[in-house]
């Protein structure tokens, strides 16, 4: 197949997806736009898109159109309606596990930060995982290195691979004393943190959500608030016109930018820049990844082997101070959506 020309093929691009501008531009005909502002006048003649979270892809915004292939530059797709899409011959590629790394990061350094905060001692705790597919698995290979015994729970897993080495959600929520969540959204992950599943959870645990805002009940986790321990909330109900209430409740509130790391932003913009050559035939860009602009932005590895529980916040505050986002946020609740925007993305750390 030759490689399509700018009079060819037309893509509509999210304009706030990293590092991608000038990258299709010499193979296809590219319009950048707002991702809540697109629209299916701009469809009607373009073949493909590529999206984030904020374009709602479904018979509204598609019907009539030309488009044939949708990239989202995230992990989760549940702002895409997949099975309208697969009836009408539109593929949807996403970018599973772009920002594993971020959200590791993110999840350690609320966790260690707090602890801190609150003189919690970390040693021999259990830490709960709900969702142990990319991200789950990368909190799971932290807190083992840092020596804390897991408990994980993802059913569908457990189905695929047999019940060894997974426990079900109310063995995890009486024995863990921080739980994490890290589910997709669907049907069955929708308002599961709803105040049964706080009931259950032991007194004082951490609660932890960067997966999706609608996995939780935002009603329920106001009243569980005084019985938990510290919570932490980077994905919200109705963004960005979040809870402030809830906002105001919580021991760290971020704008959903747990997985704003500039390796995930890489991996994510790569995953989506290949699926459209891969559709179209760009062979120039099959194994297209940005470059990283400057050494200070590469990821580190941290050795945390022998450190104190002081120590190993300190670090991980260095490379993230997570409490920076939760005080711009709490200063400016009605900037969300600008505060993700024009974030400056952190480097990953990681370890062996």
């Amino acid at each position: 197949m030759e490689t399509p020309r700018l009079c060819d093929v037309k893509v509509v691009v999210d304009q706030a997806i990293p590092f991608i501008k000038g990258v299709l531009e010499p193979y296809v005909h590219v319009v950048y736009k707002e991702g809540k502002s697109i629209c299916r006048e701009d469809l009607s003649d373009a073949q493909a898109i590529v999206i984030r979270t904020r374009t709602a892809c479904d018979a509204s915004l598609l019907e009539g159109t030309a488009v044939k292939m949708i990239s989202t530059a995230t992990i989760g797709t549940d702002h895409v309606d997949i099975p309208w899409c697969d009836s009408h011959g539109i593929l949807v590629r996403n970018a599973p596990g772009c920002n594993a790394g971020g959200v590791m990061e993110y999840v350690f350094s609320a966790l260690y930060g707090l602890a801190a905060r609150r003189s919690i001692n970390l040693s021999g705790k259990n830490l709960g995982i709900i969702g142990v597919g990319h991200v789950g698995g990368r909190v799971n290979h932290m807190a083992k290195q840092l020596g804390f015994r897991t408990l994980l729970c993802d059913p569908p897993r457990a189905e695929r691979e047999g019940p060894f080495g997974f426990v079900d959600l109310d063995t995890l929520l009486r024995e863990s004393d921080i739980v994490t969540l890290h589910v997709p959204l669907n049907p069955t992950t929708s308002r599961m943190a709803n105040a049964e599943f706080f009931r259950k959870m032991k007194k004082g645990a951490f609660f932890i959500n960067s997966s999706r805002g609608e996995v939780m009940v935002d009603a329920d986790l106001k009243k569980a608030i005084g019985y938990l321990g510290p919570v932490v909330i980077d994905t919200w109900n109705g963004e960005p016109d979040i809870d402030q209430e809830l906002l105001e409740m919580v021991d760290i509130g971020t704008p959903h930018i747990a997985g704003y790391s500039y390796q995930g932003k890489q991996n994510g913009t790569a995953a989506a820049v290949r699926a459209i050559a891969h559709f179209f035939g760009i062979s120039e860009l099959y194994e297209f990844y940005p470059p990283t602009e400057y050494p200070e932005n590469e990821a580190v590895k941290l050795d945390l082997r022998g450190k104190s529980q002081g120590e190993i916040a300190a670090a991980l505050q260095y490379n993230y101070p997570v409490f920076t986002d939760d005080f711009l946020l709490r200063m400016s609740p009605g900037d969300f959506e600008r505060l993700r925007s024009e974030y400056r993305y952190r480097r990953e750390v990681y370890v062996d």
